[in-house]
């Protein structure tokens, strides 16, 4: 699936862990189609454990049951998703979300479920069955609700067939595959196989990769074969956790391109932890919220919110919906770091992208504990005279500069577009 941008959207994880239910992806369904969509947001992704009916939090219950057909692939739980009853899977939300004019995702893990294995369940359109496809050898490290597929036994490509036939009947548009990014080489064949089956299911969908951190010798099969994949483990508001993010961007931003993005992962903006508190905001700073969307943006990670979108304040709101900033998201190409150094005793960095409308995109950011103001010279990034320039948060305008003059917040970030007169 060929697309310029990369996917912009919310997903259920930051908020709802494993417990997201039917009503509130329709709430947050509503208010990204009133108040976001005319931005760019269009996904809307229910994360893992849609199956398991008495999932509570980010946490997992151990060897959970889980709902699934004679085929043994996963269902809607009915008792969290109500219009899943009489074997409607996700179809009835699904066209629900597109109804607003939005696009709709689930979260899946890579493999058979192990309680298809147990059973010994049928596979769909083959005389195999669950046990002599699974891969009992192959598990995920921290969830027990499936085993590896065994892509050399017959009757694994009709299972993995098998469900995204089931995906592509209830209208799903995005598909996030877990435990599968960062498990290569030893699980490469499995995933070769899994991209082989979305892809020949007749309808479109992204695919995204997690967890990761992903292998960068992986690279090339990452953008063959997916639209997005992780470049981290899950990240959450800490600042420590943004400040690694600058090190994996760096290496990784060479491989933005048409169709295939490297993931920064979910922006935890806003209400977030809803599962344990209703009271519970991401611990970012303001400033350390525009670094991360300007980072994000520049290097054109895919935008995912994990906020409750409908708790949004003004500064969020703000922050999600500035033009200027996710024009850069969008237009953006070669992205890369042009620097990172520090200036009288504190870090920064300094990035620059080409504009497919004319122009350059700068981003400068502060990495230290302490304010700073700091003179670059526009030769540093070789845009030499007759340019001018707009700094995309504020809407300053920098004329015919030689160098740029910037005021940064500790942890905080700056973004410019700059025009040749």
């Amino acid at each position: 699936m060929k697309m310029k941008t990369a996917p912009m959207g919310w997903n259920s994880w930051d908020c709802y862990g494993a417990a997201v239910t039917e009503d509130i992806v329709r709430r947050n369904a509503e208010f990204m189609a009133e108040h976001l969509k005319e931005y760019g947001w269009e996904y809307i992704v229910v994360d893992i454990q849609w199956y398991e009916p008495y999932a509570a939090t980010n946490e997992y219950h151990p060897f959970a049951d889980v709902v699934m057909d004679e085929y043994g692939r996963l269902l809607p739980a009915v008792n969290r998703f109500p219009s899943a009853a009489n074997g409607a899977g996700f179809g009835p939300l699904a066209e629900y979300v597109h109804s607003l004019g939005l696009k709709f995702g689930i979260h899946i893990m890579r493999g058979i479920p192990r309680q298809a294995v147990h059973q010994n369940t049928k596979i769909m359109n083959s005389d195999r069955h669950a046990r002599e496809i699974a891969k009992t050898n192959s598990i995920c490290a921290w969830n027990t609700d499936m085993y590896g597929v065994d892509p050399e036994k017959d009757g694994a490509r009709e299972y993995y067939n098998s469900i995204f036939e089931l995906y592509a009947s209830w209208g799903v548009d995005f598909i996030k595959c877990d435990d599968i990014a960062r498990e290569l080489p030893h699980e490469e064949s499995e995933l070769i196989m899994l991209s082989k089956a979305l892809h020949g299911c007749g309808r479109p969908m992204v695919l995204s990769l997690s967890p990761g951190p992903a292998l960068l010798e992986k690279a090339e099969l990452y953008k063959q074969i997916s639209n997005m994949w992780r470049i981290t483990d899950d990240f959450w508001d800490k600042w420590e956790l943004l400040y690694d993010m600058f090190s994996r961007a760096e290496k990784w931003c060479t491989h933005a391109g048409a169709g295939h993005w490297p993931d920064a992962d979910m922006l935890p903006v806003g209400p977030i932890r809803q599962v344990y508190d209703v009271n519970n905001w991401t611990n970012f700073t303001q400033d350390e919220q525009i670094t991360m969307l300007t980072l994000w943006s520049i290097m054109r990670s895919p935008l995912m919110l994990g906020g409750e979108l409908t708790g949004f304040d003004e500064f969020t709101m703000n922050l999600v919906t500035n033009s200027e900033i996710l024009a850069m998201h969008a237009n953006a190409r070669h992205s890369h770091q042009v620097w990172r150094r520090e200036i009288d005793g504190i870090e920064h960095a300094l990035w620059i992208a080409a504009d497919t409308k004319g122009g350059y995109y700068v981003a400068v950011f502060n990495l230290g504990d302490k304010d700073s103001g700091i003179s670059i010279p526009l030769a540093d990034l070789e845009i030499y005279d007759g340019v001018n320039g707009t700094e995309l948060w504020s809407g300053e305008h920098v004329e015919e500069p030689k160098s740029l003059s910037v005021s940064l917040k500790s942890h905080g970030a700056r973004a410019y577009h700059f025009t040749y007169n």
